[in-house]
């Protein structure tokens, strides 16, 4: 199966995120922690040139947290700063308030010796259903942007103030047009930052159970109770038995049994899982 999916809507939110970050001291990258690799839009570093940025490892919850610690490590270089975070958990993101000072201290300290008031400003960046309006819903206490559990539910950029020297804009997520690694089309499918609907989910679970199988065995075992014995199709349909999701006929609901397994997966329940391992994209560099 070949994944493709670049709504007209995400060509525009490029064009308009490289208008306002002309107007931005700060980018807030946010990544899902169970795939950040894959979460990485190579148009984003066109758009963010040589702005400071904080990555953030959102859903760090649902991590292997040894994975996290490795690409947190990653992602922190002389220009940029990296933090775990779970944007559900209440006022988990003021974290980020100090970061973004100490980012912008010297900046900051320019404008104060001036003395003009700096409004700090960030632009917040990810691909779609990274929980990038959760994280400004929590950093605000309010429920001032829109958010969802599919993707694309961000239509047009939002600009949200954060007490009175603080301001965020919240941006659609955003896809890049060509998926050259269908490796990392696939992790973003199975975290769903891709329409279900342009999916053959019960294949995609073939490939998303083949996936943990190699990675984490016990968790399906776990879970449903069952041997990891032969091919992916074979362990789909022992879920189904031991999920009792057969049509009639006895013939096994392959649809329903593939979304029970992409919904353990997303809400934790299968356990902490990393797809993006650090050691494989360490390889190929």
């Amino acid at each position: 199966m070949l994944i493709q999916w670049f709504p007209g809507h995400m060509t525009k939110a490029i064009r308009n995120m490289e208008e306002d970050i002309r107007v931005v001291d700060v980018v807030i990258y946010v990544l899902d922690a169970r795939a950040p690799y894959s979460c990485v839009n190579p148009e984003f570093a066109r758009v963010i040139g040589n702005k400071p940025i904080i990555y953030v490892l959102n859903k760090s919850d649902l991590a292997d947290d040894e994975q996290t610690k490795l690409w947190q490590k990653y992602f922190t270089t002389e220009n940029s700063l990296c933090v775990l975070l779970n944007s559900t958990q209440t006022n988990s993101s003021k974290v980020l308030l100090s970061k973004i000072e100490f980012l912008l201290k010297g900046k900051k300290e320019k404008y104060d010796k001036k003395g003009v008031k700096m409004v700090d400003r960030a632009m917040v960046l990810g691909v779609p259903n990274s929980g990038k309006s959760t994280l400004i819903n929590n950093f605000s206490g309010k429920y001032k942007a829109i958010t969802g559990d599919k993707p694309g539910v961000t239509k047009g950029k939002q600009w949200v103030r954060i007490g009175g020297v603080f301001e965020l804009l919240d941006t659609p997520g955003t896809l890049w047009p060509s998926f050259e690694n269908q490796e990392i089309a696939k992790n973003l499918a199975f975290i769903g930052s891709i329409r279900e609907e342009v999916l053959d989910i019960p294949g995609l679970s073939l490939d998303f159970i083949e996936k943990v199988k190699k990675l984490y065995p016990q968790f399906l075992i776990d879970r449903y109770n069952i041997s990891l014995d032969g091919e992916p199709i074979e362990i789909l349909e022992r879920i189904c038995e031991s999920r009792k999701f057969l049509l009639r006929g006895g013939d096994y609901d392959y649809d329903r049994g593939s979304r029970a397994i992409f919904d353990d997966f997303r809400k934790g329940r299968l356990g902490k899982i990393t797809l993006d391992r650090f050691s494989d994209y360490k390889i190929k560099e």
